[in-house]
């Protein structure tokens, strides 16, 4: 018992989860204003820097929390699950950063319809997403456990929902455009896009993963 009590224990990992999450949202949300102004430079040049900041701000949570694991030897749940977790978490934050840069690295002048769309879904993703992992702490209750899973299908269903508008895009994109610099630049952006919908899918098999292992 007297070594139990001396063993390291960490009860913020959770904490953690959200507070990266909240900056994966902060980040969405800059990304789709950037989109939504992209023909004023100065807003433009904002939206991105705000990007910038909560992408970097998420990246020091995950350096946190695999610091903490390194330092812990009794986690809330498997090692693995939150080391997998995190990282895949700051995948999200790291294609939405990925996302702005190429944008302007580009010099894509123009902001297709297919580009919103993909950014719309990218945000409700990462929104789901933050309201699954709140649930994290919880899922021994079963009806949180319950919404948790419920939570992690709709994010399927949105993540499908950007394969249908990924390809669309693409069909139109080489129909239409007779550009092939445009072409180029615009399958750039969709991927990138549709990655971020695609990473939002892996967390949330994660997040499936761990409520059926610990509910």
């Amino acid at each position: 018992m007297l070594f139990g009590k001396l063993l390291p224990r960490e009860g913020s990992f959770f904490e953690m989860f959200n507070l990266h999450a909240q900056r994966t949202v902060d980040a969405a949300h800059a990304f789709a204003r950037l989109v939504a102004n992209y023909n004023d430079p100065a807003l433009r040049e904002k939206y991105a820097r705000e990007v910038d900041e909560a992408e970097r701000a998420a990246d020091r949570v995950t350096h946190d929390v695999n610091r903490a694991l390194h330092k812990t030897f009794i986690t809330p749940i498997d090692r693995e699950q939150i080391h997998s977790l995190i990282n895949t978490m700051d995948d999200v934050a790291d294609l939405i950063q990925d996302s702005a840069e190429t944008m302007a690295l580009y010099d894509v002048r123009v902001m297709t319809d297919e580009i919103t769309r993909l950014t719309e879904l990218g945000v409700k993703c990462c929104e789901r997403l933050q309201e699954a992992v709140k649930m994290l702490e919880k899922i021994a209750d079963p009806r949180t456990a319950e919404a948790a899973l419920k939570t992690c299908e709709e994010i399927d269903r949105l993540e499908s929902d950007a394969d249908r508008v990924m390809r669309s895009a693409m069909s139109k994109l080489f129909r239409e455009e007779p550009d092939v610099r445009e072409v180029i630049k615009l399958k750039a952006i969709y991927e990138l896009l549709e990655t971020i919908t695609d990473r939002c899918e892996d967390v949330a098999n994660l997040i499936e993963g761990v409520v059926l292992e610990n509910s």
